[in-house]
């Protein structure tokens, strides 16, 4: 009972986290941007790093504010990046946008006062100090990126799983892929807070690859990717109160073992499809 009591709020989180991740992450998978998670996420950990050196704490309005500027600075830069011909491909682009923002970070970090520790915060999260109105407001955030995303999801999912023939009906696919990537940054900007960059992206890809690799269906990957998520964020929950792991590092072990699971459970199945 103790156990439950002191991680009801951090497991009620990572429902939250993983309800609108697992989702995004189906998305990031099938447009090939693995890394674009990472990338939107130091951005706003840059952000929030600038707002620190400007005065303003973790976790106030103002750290929060920068964090979605500099968010929606990424979001621009990777829609304006799509090109249907690309001669460099957006994962590069991505991958140095990351370490740009990284340095940058590092270097305003260190004229901050405790930036040291900020970025340590970032990477590592503060799961197990969420507090319930953030639990709570964070659901109510991500409930609206989540009705934004129904309301719009033919051209979504289209412009993901069939990009050739949203260009052939003439759409305007940066417009779009500035949308996407903004309410991802939004996402994200509030995530990283609570989980740290780590924790963020293993609950964007592993969930969504495990997904991917059992069902061919939108509804059942989605389906599959919440399961997996919550039973990941579980077993990381309980391990970390056990035997005293850091929370967020024990969650995205854990979920690196159940991908390693249903890969051999995925090559198990061919095999045997193969035999017969």
């Amino acid at each position: 009972m103790e156990m439950i009591s002191f991680m009801a709020a951090p497991f009620a989180a990572c429902l939250v986290l993983v309800g609108i991740h697992a989702y995004f992450g189906i998305h990031i998978i099938e447009r090939r941007v693995l890394f674009v998670d990472l990338a939107v996420a130091q951005f706003a950990a840059l952000g929030a790093v600038v707002g620190l050196a400007a005065g303003h704490r973790p976790g106030s309005l103002g750290s929060t504010l920068f964090a979605m500027g500099f968010a929606s600075i990424a979001a621009g830069i990777f829609a304006i990046t799509r090109l249907r011909y690309e001669k460099l491909p957006q994962e590069a682009i991505i991958g140095i946008t990351f370490v740009v923002a990284s340095a940058a970070a590092i270097l305003v970090a260190d004229k901050a006062p405790e930036g040291a520790e900020h970025i340590k915060e970032t990477l590592a999260g503060s799961l197990l100090w969420v507090t319930w109105p953030t639990v709570i407001k964070d659901l109510i955030i991500y409930s609206a990126v989540g009705l934004f995303h129904w309301f719009l999801r033919k051209r979504f999912l289209l412009i993901s799983f069939d990009p050739d023939e949203a260009y052939r009906r003439g759409w305007n696919i940066r417009w779009w892929d500035f949308l996407f990537y903004l309410s991802f940054g939004i996402i994200i900007t509030f995530s990283v807070e609570i989980g740290g960059i780590l924790m963020v992206f293993s609950y964007l890809v592993i969930p969504a690859c495990i997904a991917i690799l059992l069902a061919t269906q939108m509804k059942t990957r989605l389906i599959l990717g919440w399961a997996i998520g919550w039973l990941g964020s579980a077993l990381g929950l309980v391990a970390s109160y056990i035997w005293d792991f850091p929370t967020g590092p024990a969650i995205v072990v854990v979920l690196g073992l159940m991908l390693i699971l249903a890969w051999l459970a995925d090559v198990f199945r061919r095999s045997v499809v193969a035999v017969e």
